[in-house]
């Protein structure tokens, strides 16, 4: 066994049942590798351990099963709990010790980490009243619906708030990972994880998530289902015509209620999801003008930079300079 140094960063995970197998791996993946030198995978500076109240495997949301390493224990062997979440009508089922564990951990000021719906399993066990909350935006609306009077951040790809942690899952979960990696270990142990797995740099809590913008906040149900099909299919744009056969409603109505709701037509809201989503992939991708157009369903790159520079004022290439700190006006 290989001893601990003492700046060991020592993480438990709870996994929920059909968690999302991909949020749980870019996390201990980015612990994995700062935990040693280069890509050994020796457990020195990071320590891991899958907590379970029962032992018995653990399936993802893939089918995909996960054996847990040792029993709940003591939380306070550990520097942060981390709960990943995964299907939405799955987390509800989470152990009741693993429930009493989480809330021993947390009267014992252990930090606790909420991972993709791994926020709705803190909320549900009361461990989340007075902190900010990051959840995904694919599941916003699953969470007004659920805890009335809070407002979830859907805008950010996670949230840091004092001892709570939570983030949108997929991704961000190895950028949060690197967050504590920096903060325990250092920026270059961070960096150095974020590079063998093909990430270019660690990205900030407030950096955005692809999601719907702000200027589309609706309360219409009808409208909030429309922009969600928009947002799964950015880069085949559904017509106006195959939205309102998937909602099961008249073109007429569904306009309405688009521009009661926005003040705007569907089609104008769908081009300005899909320019969110552009200017996301800028600032935080190396993909080129012409990928991103096709990415975001734009016929050709021509037909995207027009657009695009409509919108924001500035072309593709520009927008992106800005984005890192460069130029911040046309040559």
């Amino acid at each position: 066994m290989i001893a601990a140094p003492a700046s060991c960063l020592r993480i438990g995970f709870v996994l929920a049942p059909r968690f999302t197998l991909s949020a749980f791996a870019n996390f201990v993946d980015v612990l994995r590798l700062a935990a040693d030198e280069g890509d050994r995978s020796r457990p020195i500076r990071c320590r891991w351990r899958v907590l379970s109240a029962t032992m018995d495997p653990v399936p993802s949301s893939t089918g995909l099963t996960i054996q847990p390493d040792e029993r709940l224990g003591d939380p306070r062997r550990f520097d942060y709990i981390v709960v990943v979440g995964g299907l939405i009508d799955e987390v509800a089922r989470l152990h009741p010790d693993a429930v009493s564990f989480l809330r021993d951990a947390a009267a014992a000021q252990v930090p606790l980490v909420g991972i993709c719906t791994g926020a709705f399993i803190l909320h549900r066990a009361g461990l989340m009243d007075g902190y900010r909350c990051c959840v995904s935006w694919f599941h916003h609306d699953d969470f007004l619906a659920e805890f009335e009077g809070l407002k979830p951040v859907s805008d950010r790809i996670f949230v840091v708030d004092r001892d709570r942690l939570t983030c949108s899952g997929g991704v961000s979960s190895a950028h949060l990972a690197a967050h504590l990696v920096n903060r325990h270990l250092g920026q270059s142990a961070a960096s150095k994880s974020l590079r063998i797995m093909i990430i270019d740099s660690a990205l900030a809590g407030e950096m955005p998530q692809p999601g719907i913008p702000i200027e589309l906040a609706t309360t219409d149900p009808m409208v909030r289902k429309a922009l969600n099909l928009m947002q799964q299919s950015l880069d085949v744009p559904p017509t106006v015509d195959e939205l309102c056969e998937r909602l099961d409603v008249s073109r007429r109505k569904l306009e309405r209620h688009f521009r009661n709701a926005l003040g705007m037509t569907p089609a104008t809201a769908g081009r300005m999801l899909r320019l969110a989503q552009a200017q996301f992939l800028l600032a935080a991708s190396d993909r080129s003008v012409a990928q991103i157009a096709a990415d975001t369903g734009f016929c050709d790159s021509s037909h995207f930079i027009r657009v695009f520079r409509k919108a924001a004022g500035v072309t593709p290439d520009v927008y992106r300079k800005q984005a890192s700190g460069g130029a911040d006006s046309p040559p």
